[in-house]
């Protein structure tokens, strides 16, 4: 059986990207899905001085070998004006430090949701332009706009913005 991982690029408890990939990864059939949570990796800030001071951190290391051992990931990223959440930017560095490349050519299905209009466009637009960079297939984007009216009881209630996630889905699997 396939195993894939979904994650949000977000440490809060409360992440809205983190509800719309679990759902994402409840769509994705005849797979083992594991739900990573940012907060079980805490790291410091990266920085070339504290590489040089004290190596890698073991969590970095930790969750580059998840990917590597996954046969695909999805990810939510969280926007914070306008770019990556700190927490992710923060893994993102340290993990490229080991080796370069971090996601290993794995199928990834990208998303992002936010409270406004946009669904996470400004972010969604940068991870386009750079995860391939670091070796990402990217299958599919998808963007949730407005969560709060389209996403309830762990699911999304625009019906026609659910059949656009299935779709993604769909093509996801297909790349497994």
């Amino acid at each position: 059986m396939k195993h894939i991982i979904a994650f949000a690029g977000s440490n809060s408890k409360e992440s809205i990207n983190k509800q719309l990939v679990t759902y994402a990864s409840s769509l994705v059939e005849n797979v083992k899905a594991t739900i990573l949570d940012l907060n079980d990796f805490e790291l410091p800030i990266y920085g070339i001085d504290l590489e040089k001071e004290q190596g890698i951190p073991k969590n970095a290391h930790k969750f580059l070998q998840i990917i590597k051992d996954s046969d695909g990931i999805l990810l939510s990223l969280a926007e914070h004006n306008g770019a990556y959440s700190t927490a992710f930017k923060n893994l993102f560095d340290w993990m490229t430090r080991i080796e370069g490349k971090m996601f290993f050519d794995k199928p990834m299905l990208l998303m992002a949701t936010s409270p406004g209009g946009r669904g996470g466009a400004s972010v969604l637009e940068i991870a386009k332009s750079r995860f391939p960079f670091h070796d990402a297939s990217i299958i599919e984007v998808f963007s949730l706009p407005f969560f709060g009216d389209n996403f309830s009881e762990g699911k999304i209630t625009n019906d026609d913005l659910d059949e656009q996630l299935k779709n993604a889905v769909k093509q996801f699997e297909k790349s497994l």
